[in-house]
């Protein structure tokens, strides 16, 4: 007797979520989209690496550039930045806590350049435009990062915490730098010490100490 034909695969269906959890799960699936394919991506392309039909994608979002905007707010949202800063060891030595927060922030700065880059904006939108306080979530974190050593730095932890975020920006923002961003590392040790080659400290005499 021949056997029954084997069935076709058929295509899972993504599990029920809630409105707000599908929305977030879909601008999860779309950044690495957007960042290759820039605005022209298509709607197949959304639902594919989403897994779930186009039927759905516009049942969460009005259209493709609600959608588009809501990985741009994602991405300029600092939250994640602020949640990476607060797993950093507190007892790591100042050099290397800084190093990790720099990775941190470098990251940021590459993420929004080049999400930018892909959808054709010159400048955050207004929404994220506002002054950057010493009070924000990401700066408090930053500032945390410091103060352990308050009583070795020349500004307050919150001040210097603005000090660096603003020294790694410049020192990484592509369109800031010639070739490549300075390290971690390089940015701290010249953020710590500054760029002018200490000099020996006079003895009696004018002459150096020896």
């Amino acid at each position: 007797m021949p056997s029954a034909p084997a069935r076709p695969p058929t295509r899972s269906r993504a599990s029920a979520l809630p409105p707000e959890e599908r929305r977030a799960a879909i601008v999860e699936a779309v950044l690495p989209l957007l960042l290759e394919h820039g605005s022209a991506l298509t709607t197949r392309q959304i639902a594919e690496a989403a897994g779930i039909a186009e039927g759905t994608v516009f049942r969460v979002f009005a259209d493709k550039r609600e959608l588009v905007d809501a990985v741009v707010d994602q991405v300029f949202d600092p939250t994640s930045v602020t949640a990476s800063l607060l797993t950093i060891d507190r007892r790591l030595p100042l050099e290397d806590r800084l190093a990790r927060a720099v990775e941190v922030l470098q990251h940021r700065v590459a993420t929004i350049w080049a999400l930018m880059t892909a959808v054709g904006i010159s400048r955050p939108p207004d929404r994220h435009r506002l002054a950057k306080r010493l009070d924000a979530p990401d700066m408090q974190a930053l500032a945390e990062l410091l103060a352990p050593d308050a009583e070795r730095l020349r500004r307050s932890p919150a001040e210097a915490a603005l000090l660096l975020r603003s020294f790694t920006f410049a020192c990484s923002h592509p369109a800031m730098v010639a070739d490549e961003p300075m390290t971690p590392p390089e940015i701290v040790d010249l953020f710590l010490d500054g760029i002018r080659t200490p000099r020996p400290a006079p003895g009696r005499g004018g002459a150096p100490c020896s």
